[in-house]
C-alpha cells in the first residue's frame, strides 16, 4: 500500500481496528496479529502513517488516521520519509511494492545468482538498532515496521530485544504477523497486542467485487476467508472462481497444468483444501472450500485421512527447491488415488514420501 490517504485506502474491516489501536496504544511496541491475509501489513502501515502524520497534535500520541496531505504523509507516500524504516524479507519487497533498500543488507547481497532471502536476517536487525539510535529528522519520533515478524530468525530477534525493550529516543515499533506463536516469547512480552479477526463474508465479498472479481464468495472460500489472500491469488496466479471450481475434476483426471503453473506452496495448499473437502463429503459433512457440485462422492475416510497427513508433511517442505512440475505430479497422483476409494490402485511407495525427503 502506498500513496494517498491511507485511512481511505484501508479495507473497511480495518477502520475500526485502526481507531482502537491509535486510541489504546500505550507502549512503544505493538504486535499486530491475526489470520493470514486479513490486513496486518495494511494496518501496520496505517498506524505508522498516523504516528508520523504532522497534522497530529505534537504533544501526544496520534489519535486519528493520517491526513494524507501534510509533508510527513507525502514523504511516506513517496517512500522517502527519513523516520520510517520498513523491514521485510528481501523476497517480499517486490510483492509489497517496495523499492530495494540498501539498509536491509542480506547475506545474499552481491551474489547475482542467489535467490532473495525469505527471512529477516541479522544484518536487517543491526540496521534497525542503528536506525533507532539516530535522532528523528522531523520531530515526530521514529517508527520501525517489521513484516512478517515471524521471519526473524533467533539471532536477529535476540539482537533486537534490548532496543525493543528500551528504544532510544522516541522510536516505536510495529510487528505484524500471521504467526505470532513463532515469535520468541521474549519478543511477544515486549509488545502490546493488537488482534485482528476475519471480516464478515458479505463485507469482504463486496470489497473483492469492487476490484473486479466475479463470484468473490468462491475465492474467499478458496483463501479460507482471507480477502487480501484471495485478492493476491487472483492478481498473482490468475486464480478465479471458474479455475478454482474446475480444480477437483482436473486433479481426479490427474491433469496437472493448472497446479504446475502456481507456486508450489500454493499448489500444495490447494490440494490440502481439496482433500479436506473430499473428507467432508466422505463423512457426510458440508465442504468448506469447494462447491459441493464440484466434488465427487465415493472417497474413503481412512484413505483420505492418510492423504491429508501426507499433504501436511509436504506443506512443511514446500518452500524447498523441488522440481515443481514433478512434485505437483506426485501430489496430484496421491490425491486422485485417495479420492477414488478402496478400488484405486496405489503404488507401493507413495510419491509424496519421496517428496518429503
Amino acid at each position: 500500500m502506498a500513496g494517498g490517504d491511507e485511512a481511505a485506502a484501508l479495507p473497511p474491516w480495518l477502520e475500526a481496528p485502526l481507531e482502537r489501536a491509535l486510541r489504546s496504544a500505550r507502549g512503544h511496541a505493538l504486535l499486530i496479529h491475526g489470520p493470514r491475509g486479513v490486513g496486518q501489513w495494511e494496518l501496520g502501515l496505517a498506524i505508522a502513517h498516523a504516528w508520523l502524520c504532522e497534522a497530529q497534535p505534537a504533544d501526544r500520541m496520534a489519535h486519528r488516521a493520517a491526513c494524507g496531505h501534510c509533508t510527513g504523509c507525502r514523504l511516506i507516500a513517496a517512500g522517502t520519509h527519513p523516520d520510517l524504516r520498513v523491514v521485510v524479507p528481501p523476497a517480499w519487497r517486490e510483492t509489497l511494492g517496495l523499492a530495494d533498500d540498501d539498509a536491509q543488507a542480506d547475506d545474499d547481497a552481491g551474489k547475482s545468482k542467489a535467490k532473495p532471502s525469505k527471512d529477516i536476517k541479522v544484518e536487517a536487525a543491526r540496521s534497525i538498532v542503528e536506525f533507532a539510535q539516530q535522532t528523528a529528522s522531523r520531530g515526530r519520533g521514529k517508527v520501525v515496521l517489521l513484516f512478517p515478524a515471524e521471519r526473524m530468525n533467533p539471532t536477529s530477534a535476540n539482537m533486537l530485544l534490548k532496543t525493543l525493550e528500551e528504544p532510544a529516543g522516541a522510536t516505536r515499533f510495529l510487528l505484524a504477523t500471521a504467526q505470532a506463536q513463532r515469535l520468541l516469547p521474549t519478543v511477544r512480552s515486549r509488545c502490546q497486542p493488537v488482534a485482528l479477526g476475519m471480516p464478515k463474508v458479505e463485507q469482504a465479498a463486496t470489497w473483492l467485487a469492487a476490484r473486479g472479481i466475479e463470484k468473490p464468495e468462491w475465492l474467499l472460500a478458496a483463501a479460507g476467508g482471507s480477502p487480501i489472500e484471495a485478492l493476491q491469488r487472483w492478481q498473482r496466479s490468475g486464480i478465479d472462481a471458474k479455475t478454482w471450481q474446475a480444480l477437483p475434476a482436473e486433479v481426479l483426471a490427474q491433469r496437472t497444468a493448472t497446479l504446475a503453473a502456481w507456486p508450489l506452496p500454493l499448489a500444495v495448499d490447494a490440494l490440502q483444501k481439496l482433500c479436506h473437502d473430499l473428507l467432508c463429503v466422505a463423512a457426510g459433512a458440508a465442504p468448506r472450500y469447494f462447491d459441493r457440485s464440484a466434488l465427487p462422492a465415493g472417497g474413503e475416510v481412512q484413505r483420505l485421512g492418510a492423504c491429508a497427513r501426507e499433504l501436511a508433511n509436504a506443506a512443511r517442505h514446500a518452500e524447498h527447491p523441488w522440481h515443481a512440475p514433478l512434485a505437483v505430479e506426485a501430489l496430484v497422483q496421491r490425491v486422485a488415488d485417495a479420492a477414488r476409494g478402496p478400488r484405486a490402485t496405489r503404488t507401493a511407495a507413495s510419491p509424496m514420501t519421496t517428496l518429503a525427503r
